[in-house]
């Protein structure tokens, strides 16, 4: 039951599923906003033409999966740059927690694909 006068921020009881829409809501944006800011803090350390070729595909318990639109790029950033880019994104990026970075072939838009 619902007191008079009472709504969200006001200590008044409130439906459980207003409760659980408001903590989706906030948890939706929050994981939006931290997606982008990863993808800019990629963008950032892989620098030009990488970035138009590369697009990051998630953080999962620390690893960070970046698709990248050819073979041959893949095989730069991992066998040749990785280390680099690793550091640079934990600098950029101090409070994610990111232990490893794996690349995968896939679509980028605006890539070569």
């Amino acid at each position: 039951m619902r007191g008079s006068g009472a709504g969200p921020g006001r200590g008044g009881p409130q439906a459980i599923g207003e409760l659980l829409s408001e903590l989706f809501a906030v948890r939706g944006l929050n994981r939006l906003r931290a997606v982008g800011e990863l993808e800019s803090a990629w963008a950032g350390v892989v620098g030009s033409p990488a970035d138009r070729q590369t697009r990051v595909a998630g953080l999962r318990h620390g690893v960070l999966t970046v698709l990248v639109a050819h073979p041959v790029l893949l095989q730069e950033l991992a066998a040749f740059r990785k280390p680099a880019l690793l550091a640079g994104m934990r600098q950029a990026l101090p409070e994610v927690r990111i232990v490893d970075i794996r690349f995968r072939v896939g679509v980028v838009e605006g890539g070569l694909g």
